[in-house]
């Protein structure tokens, strides 16, 4: 998991923003980009999961390989 070590500005006494050194802004950006690319990877299988499938060698034979 992404170390954060964020500082946090206040309003009236109370938290009101967070404040991430830029390495760790772009670690987290980069983490939450392939966390919604594994996402949609899963939506996809799930989507495909009952639709035929060709195993690697009759591919390999359609395509003349």
């Amino acid at each position: 998991m992404i170390e954060l070590h964020p500082e946090f500005l206040t309003r009236q006494g109370k938290p009101e923003f967070a404040v991430l050194p830029i390495e760790e802004f772009n670690r987290l950006t980069e983490y939450l980009d392939d966390m919604e690319d594994l996402l949609a990877l899963r939506q996809a299988k799930c989507a495909e999961e009952h639709e035929p499938t060709v195993e690697i060698d009759e591919l390999r034979r359609r395509l003349g390989l």
